[in-house]
């Protein structure tokens, strides 16, 4: 009688309702379309439009770079031990220097006469004492020489045609007869240096005519070395180092008329390990070093910039990922809810999509021992009316799961891993059972 009793009893709670209810995805719900996920099913879905949030730009900027600084150019090699005797010197010959008439600059020292005439030296009495004294006018640092009673006339840069017109014009601005004459008394603005294995060691002035090499090595004395098997003419210009063999220079007309250029020097060395050569180019290495003071400054300065630079942008990142960490950023979710490890929700990635198995295994994935694999559910709303898409993931088969990998989900999406039955059953007892225990203890009392 008592077992009756309890068999009706958990009927009618079942009938009224009192027992657990699940939720699920109704079949035949006229809002709900249900779709079992298929490669085609999953290709509609991902037709979807959707454009996922981008990161700042801040994140893909960088501080910069030194684009545009030039580098100190090459310099003569170094030696150290005496190494043995090369079966042959290397070659390396000098370009002739362009061709160009000879301007005037710095320390030149130019000549002014003019025609003996007693009109002429009351007018440029200043003038012709200087000529009649055979004093000369040195280009000073600005470029420029003074003329007694004409002033300051600029000759740097000029050639030798161009001072003339230049000289003739200020003569006439100053109203003093124009009748003279220039000429270039010393070359001292333009030079080369000879050194090493040389007569005597000498600089040689650049002047109207174009200097060639071996007039340089005239200039010196010539070369002074027995041994003409290992010696070599080696000429640094503008940060290159150029080696010519002696023999080789003899052979050859054309490297003997090489035109030099001002700056050049001329070293001659007698052994194979340059040690003489070495102090002497010691010397032209520091004064390009010297000269390169300035790119150094300037990579500094860009060195600073970039840090500055950098720190700023280090300081725009951290600040955006603080705000990311206090929710204060607009973001993209996806929520899960059923038999998950946790009903939680779960971000979007910036600048890409992400797939139902990311958002699935990302958040610790279903309970295997309460889940249900053939009925995993990504909810979706369609757009401007009531009803809902409900896609259906069957992973019974686990090969269906790569249909997870392709499946891109869409702001707002839900899902829903529903139970199985047996865990629907247990949930139903665990409720029933304790108010079955205390209905059948009330009926044996009574």
């Amino acid at each position: 009688m008592k077992k009756g009793l309890i068999a009706a009893l958990v009927l009618f709670l079942s009938g009224c309702g009192v027992a657990y209810i699940s939720p699920g995805v109704p079949a035949n719900d006229p809002k709900v379309d249900v779709r079992p996920l298929t490669l085609q099913i999953v290709k509609e879905a991902n037709l979807a439009p959707y454009r996922p949030k981008t990161l700042p730009a801040v994140f893909f900027q960088s501080a910069g770079g030194a684009a545009g600084l030039r580098g100190i150019g090459a310099v003569p090699p170094a030696s150290l031990d005496r190494p043995t005797k090369p079966s042959s010197l290397p070659v390396k010959l000098p370009p002739s220097a362009p061709q160009v008439p000879y301007t005037i600059g710095v320390g030149d020292v130019v000549l002014l006469s003019s025609p003996q005439g007693g009109s002429t030296v009351e007018e440029l009495s200043g003038l012709l004492a200087a000529q009649n004294s055979r004093q000369g006018y040195t280009v000073q640092d600005d470029g420029a020489i003074a003329i007694p009673d004409v002033g300051r006339v600029l000759l740097g840069g000029l050639t030798l045609e161009e001072a003339e017109a230049q000289v003739f014009q200020e003569l006439v601005s100053n109203q003093m007869d124009p009748a003279f004459s220039l000429e270039i008394a010393e070359f001292n603005s333009k030079r080369v240096s000879v050194g090493g294995a040389v007569a005597k060691p000498t600089i040689v002035p650049i002047t109207l005519v174009n200097l060639t090499l071996e007039e340089a090595l005239a200039g010196a004395g010539g070369i002074a070395t027995r041994d003409q098997d290992y010696a070599s003419i080696r000429l640094y210009r503008d940060g290159t180092l150029y080696e010519v063999p002696l023999r080789e220079y003899y052979k050859r007309p054309a490297v003997q008329k090489t035109r030099l250029a001002p700056g050049d020097s001329i070293f001659i060395d007698t052994a194979y390990e340059l040690d003489n050569a070495q102090a002497y180019f010691q010397e032209q290495i520091a004064l390009a070093q010297f000269k390169q003071q300035s790119r150094v400054q300037a990579l500094n300065e860009l060195n600073s910039t970039m840090n500055l630079r950098r720190a700023a942008l280090d300081e725009q990142r951290t600040n955006f990922l603080a705000r990311l960490e206090v929710d204060a950023v607009d973001r993209d979710y996806v929520y899960l809810a059923g038999e998950v490890r946790e009903d939680s929700r779960f971000p979007l990635p910036f600048d890409r999509k992400a797939s139902l198995a990311d958002a699935l295994f990302s958040q610790g994935g279903m309970t295997t021992e309460k889940a249900n694999p053939s009925h995993v559910y990504v909810l979706r709303a369609v757009k401007s009316t009531d009803r809902v898409v409900a896609y259906n993931l069957n992973f019974r088969n686990a090969g269906n799961l790569v249909m997870a990998t392709k499946f891109e989900l869409r702001p707002d999406d839900i899902i829903f891993v529903a139970e199985q039955p047996v865990t629907k059953w247990n949930r139903t007892l665990q409720q029933i059972v304790p108010s079955l225990i205390t209905s059948g203890a009330a009926i044996a009392n009574n």
